[in-house]
């Protein structure tokens, strides 16, 4: 997977923003002004996603490309190396996931704000 594939596909979830908070070379996106994916813009092409915590330990043992989220909380942040070992389904998968993770950790006026503009 690429970091347009990436970007793209975040782009596409309700109500996303995307900037540069850290530098030119670290994309942050973000629903609501919470971020649910970052990504470097410089080799080695990485991105952050929060993750539950269970699961965040499940894939970092079962794939050597997921590590504990550089710069981040490690409990729910994994960083994923995008050298093509994952198959994208999968990242796109755990992308969905992260997103959901903020959204359902934001205000009740906001998620409703959320599904009003999906109807």
């Amino acid at each position: 997977m690429d970091i347009e594939k990436v970007r793209n596909y975040c782009l596409k979830k309700k109500e996303t923003t995307e900037g540069f908070p850290f530098g030119e070379d670290v994309l942050v996106f973000k629903v609501k002004k919470k971020m649910f994916c970052l990504a470097n813009l410089t080799p080695p092409y990485t991105i952050n996603l929060k993750c539950d915590p269970e699961a965040a330990v499940e894939l970092r043992e079962k794939y050597a490309a997921v590590t504990p989220g550089y710069h981040m909380n490690k409990t729910y942040w994994n960083t994923i190396n995008l050298d093509g070992s994952i198959p994208d389904k999968e990242i796109l998968s755990w992308i969905d996931h992260s997103y959901e993770l903020i959204v359902a950790a934001l205000s009740k006026k906001e998620q409703l704000f959320l599904k009003k503009k999906s109807l």
